[in-house]
Order: structure tokens, then C-alpha cells, then sequence
């Protein structure tokens, strides 16, 4: 195995810190060399160092989407927190039915992994809306810095296992059989939703319009306060008045900072 030095280690959290907000502590150190031990070996590399440089100059950019594909865990599933799709349906789309007269909801999934959370949205405003549904623009923004998690997304494919937690009558409506052990997202939800690869430390947003719902979920778990502060002050930013922010279970906003209004626990919204 190939062991990374205290120098090495810190050159690379410096960088993922600096580039994309992740913050690796010292308790992650073992889980990141184990990560990456399979592509120093496979490419031949005799130390981290030596990896690093390769990563840093690599101008096709493929190096450090492996990198960022292996130290990043990306783990959802469909109806991930399901409360947080029932406050959807019952209180913030009958809200935003009254208050959107251009019928253009927009809709952001921010760190989107591998498309259950987009995928499910678009289930939930398939039901909400249902023969209404032709008459809005509801199509959803699904962003993730993995190029990976991004192409298994939009393919759509996923084990029975991945979909256990999907009601029933939605498992037939909204996914076609593949074989015994796979389906895959019908093409009137899948072509609800727009993938897109981005980093959400970029210094400037490039949204021409605002979103009325943000769902950045386990995300900013990788955040320290600073990062976290200046994603959420950009939510605010680039959000409608009367718009709400979803984040995870394991995560909160410091009431005392944040311009959002605390509406529940993993629910805040702009007014």
C-alpha cells in the first residue's frame, strides 16, 4: 500500500477545500488513502505526491473527476426523507400554484448524486399536477460536482433494491422493467429533469432566473461554517421571495446568521 505523508495529506485537503468547500479532517485520512489506492496502483504512480502532481496539471480535467469521483460518497435513494416530499405536496406547490402566474416553476436539486432526489420531485409534480401538468414548466435543475453520479443519473437505471422505498403504483407508472433485477425511469419523468455538472463554490452563479425551491440535502455535512454561511447566503441570493430551502437531516443554519426564516427542522424559507 502506498501511505500519504502529513505534507501530501494537506495538499490535498487544502485543495479540495479551497476548489469545492469540502472539508477532509484528519479522521479522514485513512478512508481517502483507501479510496485512492486502486488508481495510484493501476496508474503506476509511486506516491502521493507524484499522484497529486499528475492530478493538478492533467489539462483534459478526466484526473480530477476520478479524484473527486473516489473521495466524495454519494449515497441516496428514492423517498429520501420523506417528509420533506409530503411538505412539498401539501403545503409549498399548493403555495406556489397561487403565487406563480407565469407557470414557470423552477426548481433546483442541488448535489444532486445519482438522480433519486431530481427523479422523485419530478414524480411528486407529476401527481400534484396531474392533467394540469401540460400547462406548467416544472422541469428540474439537478447539479453534482461527480461527472460519475451524473451519467448514472441520467441513464435513469436502477436495481429493484434502489427503488424499495417508491410506492407501488408509482413503481408501475413511472419505470419500465428492464429485466428481474433492474428498471429504469420512464421517459416523461426523465426528461423532467436536466442534469448538469457544477461546483457550488463557484464564484459566480450563472442562473439567469431565481428558483422558487432549493433541495440541498447532506451536502454541506462536508462544509465548515464559513462554506456553509456563503452557499446559503447564495440560496438566498438566487432564490424567489416566498421560496423554500430543503437541507438534510444531519444538517441546520444558524438561525442567528442566516437571512432565512426557520419554518421546521431541515426547512427554511425567503421572505
Amino acid at each position: 500500500m502506498i501511505t500519504i505523508s502529513d505534507e501530501e495529506y494537506a495538499k490535498l485537503t487544502d485543495y479540495m477545500y479551497r476548489n469545492y468547500g469540502i472539508k477532509l479532517g484528519e479522521h479522514k485520512k485513512a478512508l481517502v488513502v483507501g479510496r485512492l489506492q486502486s488508481v495510484l496502483m493501476q496508474n503506476n504512480f509511486r506516491s502521493f505526491s507524484e499522484y497529486l502532481d499528475y492530478v493538478f496539471s492533467d489539462k483534459t480535467g478526466n484526473a480530477l473527476i476520478t479524484l473527486i469521483n473516489r473521495i466524495t460518497t454519494n449515497h441516496t435513494f428514492f423517498m429520501r426523507e420523506p417528509e420533506h416530499f409530503n411538505f412539498l405536496r401539501d403545503k409549498v406547490l399548493p403555495y406556489l400554484v397561487n403565487t406563480v402566474k407565469s407557470k414557470d416553476l423552477r426548481i433546483w436539486s442541488a448535489g444532486c448524486s445519482n438522480g433519486a432526489e431530481a427523479y422523485t420531485i419530478a414524480m411528486v409534480l407529476q401527481e400534484f399536477f396531474g392533467s394540469e401538468k401540460p400547462l406548467w414548466d416544472t422541469r428540474i435543475l439537478a447539479t453534482d460536482i461527480s461527472q460519475k453520479v451524473l451519467d448514472t443519473a441520467k441513464k435513469g437505471e436502477y436495481s429493484n433494491k434502489d427503488i424499495a422505498t417508491v410506492p407501488p403504483h408509482w413503481k408501475n407508472k413511472y419505470f419500465d422493467v428492464v429485466d428481474d433485477e433492474k428498471v429504469v425511469v420512464s421517459d416523461r419523468i426523465k426528461n423532467e429533469v436536466i442534469f448538469r455538472s457544477f461546483n457550488l463554490m463557484n464564484e459566480v452563479f450563472p442562473f439567469k432566473k431565481k428558483f422558487h425551491v432549493i433541495f440541498c440535502r447532506n451536502v454541506m455535512i462536508y462544509f465548515d461554517a464559513a462554506k456553509k454561511k456563503e452557499l446559503v447566503d447564495k440560496f438566498y441570493d438566487f432564490m424567489e421571495p416566498g421560496g423554500y430551502l430543503f437541507i438534510g437531516h444531519s444538517e441546520s443554519l444558524n438561525r442567528e446568521e442566516t437571512k432565512f426564516r426557520y419554518v421546521k427542522p431541515t426547512i427554511y424559507r425567503k421572505e
